[in-house]
């Protein structure tokens, strides 16, 4: 019977013993695999673009993406994620894993406007993302397709109201929508808004006749008016651009203080590390300080921003703020 039970004691032994060697080497194991893999990046990034190719969104991302892959050796592939107005691609990469591979490109009016547009969301973009910096401000081009008998502002504010119902706006993004509607407000226009999934689609329904009227960043615009499928009436910013001195302000237009466009940010999964946040929007600002990007932006007509990951997470804060008490106002109502 003692045998038996020193017998049995022995077994349990060295089979805790066993147990133990095995958690050992798997640790031992995970650590030499988290040690082979390097500090970050150590595999390729992902950046989602919650809209179609063509688009603001999509311009930046390749560009960025290029820049990255030089300084980093490692390749940055864009994923565009259209759908449900930019809220398809943003719940992924807000349920993505916080490591900073996958990471999120967009008009930050999704992040800003959508709270408010749409109270079922799946995701809280101000608990679910973590800013890492504003890339570029893209004031919106108001363009038109060019059968339309209208050359500014003023004219095609009198053909709206000289044929009501008739006019199509075609709507890329939150922002545009609310320009939209922020338009018909102040001029007593009766456009009917049409949603598309993003700003090249937009642009081209305009471009192909299928809607009349769009409201689209000027970063992505401008070469489908310097093309003459479209024609340009006026851009929504306080002055005129740099990229295009011949187009007015719509303020100059008659639509006082009218300043809309497309904020571009980038923003990763909440719970990234701080350190990968930092190196982020470090090699990022770089990027956009360059002479040759920051020459190549302005002239597509975007104002570079590039600021930290606080001054960015603020501006979101106030947006969203500013758009929830416009949408109350304005008794706007989507669904999701």
């Amino acid at each position: 019977m003692a045998i038996s039970v020193v017998d049995n004691r022995f077994r349990r032994f060295v089979g805790g013993l066993a147990v133990r060697c095995c958690m050992a080497l798997a640790l031992s194991t995970s650590g030499a695999a988290f040690a082979e893999q390097g500090p970050y990046p150590s595999k390729p990034i992902k950046i989602v673009v919650p809209a179609s190719p063509g688009g603001t969104s999509d311009i930046l991302a390749r560009t960025l993406g290029v820049e990255l892959t030089k300084r980093w050796n490692q390749a940055v592939v864009v994923d565009n994620r259209p759908g449900a107005d930019s809220n398809v691609g943003t719940e992924l990469v807000a349920r993505a894993p916080a490591d900073g591979y996958t990471l999120l490109l967009l008009d930050t009016s999704t992040l800003t406007m959508g709270p408010s547009l749409y109270p079922k969301l799946n995701y809280n973009p101000g608990k679910d993302l973590r800013p890492i910096t504003m890339l570029v401000f893209s004031p919106h081009a108001l363009a038109v397709h060019p059968s339309l008998p209208v050359h500014n502002v003023r004219e095609l504010i009198a053909y709206s109201k000289a044929n009501p119902g008739k006019l199509n706006f075609a709507s890329a993004s939150n922002a545009s929508r609310l320009a939209a509607a922020q338009m018909n407000l102040l001029t007593g226009m009766d456009m009917l808004i049409v949603p598309y999934k993003g700003g090249a689609a937009s642009l081209n329904a305009v471009a192909g006749g299928e809607a009349n009227v769009v409201l689209n960043g000027l970063l992505a615009t401008l070469p489908q008016i310097k093309a003459g499928t479209i024609r340009g009436l006026a851009v929504a910013s306080e002055r005129r651009m740099e990229a295009a001195p011949d187009i007015p302000t719509a303020i100059e237009g008659g639509l006082p203080n009218f300043v809309t466009g497309s904020w571009q940010g980038i923003v990763a999964p909440a719970g990234t590390p701080p350190e990968i946040v930092a190196k982020l929007n470090s090699t990022i600002l770089e990027i956009l300080r360059t002479p040759e990007i920051r020459s190549k932006l302005v002239n597509l007509g975007a104002e570079v921003i590039a600021n930290s990951p606080e001054e960015f997470g603020q501006f979101l804060s106030k947006e969203t703020q500013r758009w929830s008490a416009v949408v109350k106002q304005a008794n706007i109502k989507l669904e999701n």
